[in-house]
């Protein structure tokens, strides 16, 4: 299985930037700064997120700090994971 962060890269590519690859996509570029994603964007990630991860992303969890770069979604996608195992859900 590919890393969580090789799978939100990927999809971010595809989906978010269409497969251009001129666009620079650091670790920490911010998604909404350079402006790759807008509010259906957001949307759509959470669906992957959620679809892909089975993880939940609750209202409170959309902030920049969880969901604006792709090393932002990886801690997020692997706290819930902790998470999840934690309570068993």
């Amino acid at each position: 299985m590919a890393s969580i962060e090789a799978e939100v890269r990927q999809y971010v590519v595809e989906t978010l930037l269409f497969g251009r690859k001129e666009v620079e996509l650091g670790g920490d570029t911010s998604f909404l700064e350079s402006g790759i994603i807008d509010s259906t964007g957001v949307l759509e990630l959470i669906q992957f997120l959620e679809e892909k991860f089975q993880v939940r992303v609750e209202d409170e969890d959309l902030i920049p700090a969880n969901l604006d770069s792709v090393n932002a979604l990886t801690r997020f996608v692997e706290n819930r994971y902790v998470t999840s195992e934690r309570t068993g859900s």
